[in-house]
């Protein structure tokens, strides 16, 4: 795992354990619930894909890093661990991405 990650993650459940929502902008979301943390991926999300339509590659940039840490946040509302979602696309390095995503087809 990214060190990055790692770091990012053990930063957000910290938070979420300890720190006073009107002192951090984590807390604040967490305290939100998981439902806000969902709303807020996905905006950030779609502000990401706008910025790769568009081409700017350090807008692109910023935005990822911002997917990426609502991601974070996402997981960590619902108490799921990055080591979690990090074992289930190793889990999918076995197989070609065809073979998985018909596994996976309702």
């Amino acid at each position: 795992m990214s060190k990055t990650l790692a770091k990012l993650e053990a930063t957000i459940l910290a938070r979420k354990r300890a720190a006073d929502p009107s002192a951090s902008h984590t807390a604040r979301l967490l305290a939100k619930g998981p439902e806000k943390c969902a709303e807020k991926f996905g905006e950030e999300a779609v502000e990401a894909i706008i910025e790769a339509v568009k081409g700017d590659r350090e807008k692109l940039t910023a935005e990822a890093a911002d997917v990426l840490y609502h991601l974070l946040v996402m997981l960590a509302a619902r108490d799921v661990p990055l080591a979690d979602v990090l074992a289930a696309l190793e889990a999918r390095e076995a197989r070609s991405g065809l073979a998985e995503k018909a596994s996976r087809a309702h």
